[in-house]
């Protein structure tokens, strides 16, 4: 099974991809609102007011993908209204047309490209992952790599800064070999270093206005602002608004600062000359993990000295607004992408009048066998729903049986069976759906008072199965219930199972829905047997495949579904009521 594959397998991954996707319209209305609100500010609006709505706009960039995936609950099977049109005669064999449950065909198609989305954001997402944390490594090795103690004057001169500025937190002063330019690194003990010469080669005004910039970093918690922009970077690096926003919020920081020196010094010429004096740019390579980075030079300098602020500050360059509309286009082209279902190349329906339906339903390597099949068996197989997730149709249903063969052009998997399936039947039956939730008498699975007694998986008991591989699945597949039926009763087993496996399949052999309140997060190996009384619906009611025994179990032989769980697994069913989602 390759990455793709088992992403696919994921139930979070439907979800997830989803998320990632509807970010990419909502990171542009963001930016859009970011862009304009300076605006509406107009003269009101300086560096710090600039850098808030900075701040605010790139935590509702953050936000909005949480919001998301809460609102997204997990995929699961559908409760499915149906109507269908009156009966029509089939012929000896014709060819399917389209399906028009778009929706439905959507969702089967986005499981096939969503794996690759989220595929695709967890390589990025680990490699700026990589780049953050060796940003910070880096950053720990220059605060303690070829430096050396300020002098004790300048030492005393920075706590005195500090004291001005109202700073608690001690605060050391380092010359540094390698910094270009003053950079504050640390938060909860964060050092000044300054380069070598600059103490020496500057006039001390200059110096004591380029310490307090460095002090308004530490007062205002740049260094913790700045690690949560990268990560912010590093989990949303696919959006070019997030790059922008918070190439903004650098850049209005340092403005910040400035005006802080400024206004401590009383000297712009002579602040302003002391940054003419420095590089114009700090090491790339502490860009993730110095807290003071980012702005320009030139336009901080300039501004300082009275010069308007360029328009290209309080508005999105072209290349970002061009590249979010190329995010918005992709995303729609590949959701947006053709609906036609695949059908099968002929397909033969005959009606079965020999007996009650026996519900034989199998997909093969190159189309569909179905023996005797009522329509809903169908309907179950092909939107893989238990039976009592379906409600309405006429009473034909459920009490006519049909024989199928089915032939697909080359080898198909069971997945792309079923969506021929789907499309058979809103073709040749007139299927009309709809999703919809009810209120419906439901299972809690808990664990006894005895503790659950699920034992580990063993190790090569099962192999894992390959969805898509033409022909039926493995005999012992891993993570997959096994239903057995025999003279004794009732059986259950299977191999690395997960918790919600085994809720899965009891809801189909209880025709009811049983819902997960064991806290167990594991997988296990286990076999279950019990009776095959009227408390097993879903296997012996009027829409299962009428289990022999049903009527009169034999008081010798195996418990009941409830006692069963309770002896051999340590679990509960508790009856009640609650909403089935479609």
């Amino acid at each position: 099974m390759n990455g793709t594959q088992f992403l696919a397998s994921q139930p979070w991954v439907e979800r997830l991809g989803w998320t990632l996707l509807h970010f990419l319209w909502q990171g542009i209305v963001i930016a859009a609102l970011h862009a304009v609100a300076p605006r509406w500010l107009a003269r009101a609006s300086g560096p710090n007011t600039r850098y808030v709505l900075a701040c605010a706009a790139l935590a509702a960039m953050m936000a909005a993908p949480v919001f998301t995936w809460s609102l997204m609950r997990p995929s699961d099977p559908a409760l499915v209204s149906t109507h269908f049109a009156d009966r029509v005669p089939f012929a000896a064999s014709t060819t399917a047309a389209p399906v028009i449950l778009a929706d439905t065909v959507f969702r089967a198609r986005s499981a096939q490209f969503l794996p690759w989305v989220v595929a695709a954001w967890l390589a990025g997402a680990i490699v700026f992952w990589i780049r953050l944390m060796a940003g910070c490594i880096v950053a720990a090795r220059v605060r303690s790599k070829q430096v050396r103690p300020a002098p004790p004057e300048w030492q005393q001169t920075l706590n005195r800064l500090k004291a001005r500025l109202g700073v608690a937190r001690p605060v050391r002063l380092l010359i540094s070999a390698l910094v270009q330019t003053p950079a504050v690194v640390g938060w909860l003990k964060p050092v000044v270093l300054v380069p070598i010469g600059a103490l020496a080669g500057l006039p001390s005004e200059q110096v004591e206005a380029l310490l307090i910039h460095e002090l308004a970093h530490i007062r205002r918690n740049d260094y913790l602002v700045n690690i949560l922009q990268s990560v912010a970077e590093a989990l949303l690096f696919y959006h070019p608004a997030v790059w922008w926003v918070s190439g903004y919020i650098r850049a209005e920081r340092e403005m910040c600062c400035d005006n802080v020196a400024v206004s401590l010094t009383g000297d712009v010429f002579a602040y302003a000359s002391a940054l003419a004096e420095l590089e114009a740019s700090r090491p790339a390579h502490l860009h993730a993990a110095i807290a003071a980075n980012g702005g320009s030079l030139t336009e901080r300098i300039g501004r300082l000295l009275g010069q308007s602020r360029p328009v290209s500050r309080t508005l999105p360059g072209p290349g970002v607004i061009v590249s979010a509309v190329l995010l918005v286009a992709t995303a729609y082209a590949v959701s947006g992408q053709s609906t036609d279902s695949p059908r099968f190349d002929v397909a033969s329906i005959k009606l079965d009048t020999s007996a009650p339906p026996r519900h034989i339903v199998r997909p093969l390597p190159g189309g569909l066998h179905a023996e005797n099949a009522s329509v809903r068996m169908l309907m179950q197989n092909a939107f893989a729903l238990q039976s009592f997730k379906i409600s309405g149709g006429p009473e034909w249903v459920n009490s006519d049986g049909y024989n199928i063969e089915a032939k697909a052009q080359g080898s198909v998997n069971r997945n792309q069976v079923f969506l021929m399936l789907r499309s058979l039947l809103d073709d040749r039956f007139k299927l009309k759906a709809h999703r919809e939730t009810k209120e419906l008498p439901v299972y809690a699975l808990t664990a006894a008072k005895s503790g659950l007694k699920l034992e580990p998986p063993k190790e090569g008991g099962c192999v894992t199965p390959d969805p898509n591989a033409p022909g039926p699945p493995p005999s012992v597949p891993c993570g997959r219930v096994i239903i057995t039926i025999d003279k004794t009763g009732l059986g259950m087993h299977g191999s690395k199972v997960p918790i919600a496996e085994l809720t899965g399949t009891l809801s189909t052999v209880m025709g009811s829905a049983v819902i997960d309140k064991t806290g167990f997060t594991g997988e296990f190996d286990f076999r279950l047997d019990f009776a095959a009384d009227q408390s097993v619906a879903g296997l012996t009611g009027p829409l299962g495949p009428a289990v022999s025994g049903a009527e009169s179990p034999d008081p010798a032989g195996p418990p009941s579904i409830f006692n069963a769980l309770q002896e051999q697994l340590g679990l509960r069913l508790e009856s009640t009521k609650g909403p089935v989602r479609s």
